[in-house]
């Protein structure tokens, strides 16, 4: 478990405690995937499993905020967006919050592998709820990869944890976004994953952010493949009143990020975007 190369490319980071063990203590139907340099997730195999949402998530919201020394994930999952984070922010300390248990079990494996379960603050619940979160728990910088669909509008899936993770079944961007407000320090940043095509759903995120009082200070549409619309966006948020007012308003909009080339191939930039959290090239 605790090779230095994978396909020529040297991991980088820490090595946790539970690569130094001979074997992964997997349970039945559950896989260890790597995530970021040696850290690994625990995983389901027919559950739901990280996505390139999720990545880009820790890694947009680290990138505008790197000193941040105490991070809120929202709708954690298994912990996909706060392990990359963590990784690439070593002395922060965390707070997540998932309502499925199945997922706060599998991250809480995760975190205890990795040997970051000291940093973390594993919690169940609906994060909707106010005994969840103290209305007094401020971060440096909350992280959201909140699910983008009504229930009922799309095919749902075949496993229960999937459904959460793809259907509004408890909030949706606009609770991200209200959630987010109430817990930022002053000039602090939220950072979320959404849709843009259709643009109803980037008319969605805009709405979500100005009725919580908060202005979008940069977006980046992602590209699935070079040639086609973006159909994903990345958004750093800063409550309003933080800015000064000409910037309430403001958005700067950054050049499209391209996972893959027009030849299938992972696009040059995406391949240097992995390679920044801990991921092969």
């Amino acid at each position: 478990m605790t090779d230095a190369t994978f396909k020529g490319w040297t991991k980088p980071g820490p090595v946790p405690p539970g690569a130094l063990t001979k074997a992964p203590t997997c349970a039945p139907g559950e896989t260890l995937d790597a995530i970021s340099g040696h850290f690994r997730l625990f995983q389901l195999e027919k559950g739901h499993r990280f996505s390139t949402d999720d990545v880009l998530t820790a890694w947009y919201g680290t990138t505008w905020c790197p000193t941040a020394r105490i991070v809120l994930d929202l709708g954690s999952g298994i912990g996909t967006v706060a392990t990359i984070a963590a990784w690439r922010l070593p002395a922060a300390r965390f707070v997540t919050i998932e309502a499925q248990p199945e997922s706060v079990a599998l991250a809480k494996k995760s975190a205890e592998w990795n040997g970051i379960q000291n940093r973390f603050d594993i919690r169940q619940g609906d994060f909707r709820d106010p005994n969840v979160l103290r209305g007094d728990e401020r971060f440096d910088l909350v992280l959201g990869s909140p699910p983008y669909f009504p229930p009922g509008s799309g095919v749902e899936g075949d496993h229960p944890q999937k459904i959460a993770c793809r259907f509004e079944m408890r909030g949706n961007i606009v609770d991200y976004c209200k959630t987010a407000v109430d817990h930022l320090s002053p000039a602090a940043w939220f950072a979320c994953v959404f849709p843009v095509t259709p643009s109803a759903q980037h008319d969605r995120v805009k709405t979500a952010a100005k009725e919580a009082g908060l202005t979008i200070v940069r977006w980046r549409p992602v590209t699935l493949r070079e040639g086609e619309p973006p159909l994903l966006g990345l958004f750093a948020m800063v409550r309003s009143t933080d800015l000064p007012a000409d910037m309430r308003e403001r958005t700067w909009t950054e050049p499209q990020l391209i996972i893959r080339a027009k030849t299938g191939e992972v696009h040059p930039e995406y391949r240097a975007v992995k390679m920044s959290f801990g991921f092969p090239p």
